[in-house]
């Protein structure tokens, strides 16, 4: 399948706590390229915005839905998309090409990706403490002082 380029209006960004929902309306009855969207719905999509700086985002291609007036694309982006996401509100509410082809990587993938991200291990225990991983840094281990006058080795925070 290649790219499929779609004259769309983008409808809409709405951010819950997991994942972005990006919504495009597709105008009139008559669907460019119907089949090929109808066989990528539920799999991972590759999205562009033509004159976004947010470049290639990587969704879930979430659902199709067809009426008499239009047809409404549905995309999840999840994990490290955000900043992408976040230079795509100035196009919502605008007319825009949008350009969409089919990802190599499967839905577990794209969920395990989204799931991933460094931080620090704990565990909360049942009287709302939480226990910190031997080594890791911790409050205390920051030097005090305005950040220019902090003299540390970087060796010092690998101990």
């Amino acid at each position: 399948m290649s790219k499929i380029e779609l004259n769309v209006l983008f409808k809409k960004i709405q951010k819950d706590d997991k994942k972005e929902v990006l919504e495009f309306h597709v105008q009139g009855d008559e669907l460019q390229h119907s089949d090929e969207l109808v066989l990528l719905a539920g799999n991972i999509a590759i999205l562009e915005v033509e004159g976004s700086e947010a470049g290639q985002l990587t969704a879930e291609f979430k659902s199709i839905q067809r009426d008499s007036k239009k047809t409404v694309l549905k995309f999840n982006v999840k994990g490290d998309s955000e900043d992408k996401v976040l230079q795509l509100y100035a196009f919502a509410g605008r007319s825009v090409v949008l350009y969409l082809e089919p990802s190599q990587m499967t839905i577990e993938e794209f969920e395990e990706a989204a799931e991933e991200h460094e931080g620090i291990d704990y565990s909360v225990q049942k009287d709302g403490t939480v226990e910190v991983a031997e080594g890791q840094m911790s409050v205390e281990d920051i030097p005090a002082g305005e950040p220019d006058n902090v003299n540390f080795d970087d060796d010092d925070l690998l101990d």
